[in-house]
């Protein structure tokens, strides 16, 4: 059975992401995060590396493997912690439905 999220429960790690988006997780976390990773479609938003350690941008998988990723415009981030916090927060919109309307930092 797959882990379904349910934003009432598990909204509280998305608090514990943003402070740290990379890096050894709860075990709650992981789970959640494992569960956003995982699109039965195949399409799912990634980090694409522009320039190594430097500068990532966002892009659609296509659900067929053989086709291109779909690179987005912009924004181009060149803080990595940034671009794994618009991930999260693209991919936690997707599954719940709501928006996260904070920076990564205040």
């Amino acid at each position: 059975m797959v882990y379904k999220i349910d934003p009432e429960i598990d909204r509280h790690y998305i608090e514990e992401f943003r402070q740290k988006p990379i890096g050894a997780h709860s075990p709650g976390l992981q789970r959640l995060l494992n569960t956003m990773r995982h699109d039965p479609s195949g399409r799912q938003v990634v980090l694409v590396c522009k320039r190594p350690f430097q500068e990532w941008v966002l892009g659609l998988m296509p659900a067929d493997r053989r086709e291109p990723i779909a690179i987005e415009d912009g924004p181009v981030f060149t803080d990595i912690e940034e671009a794994e916090w618009e991930v999260f927060r693209r991919r936690w919109r997707l599954l719940t439905g709501e928006s996260i309307n904070r920076p990564l930092r205040d």
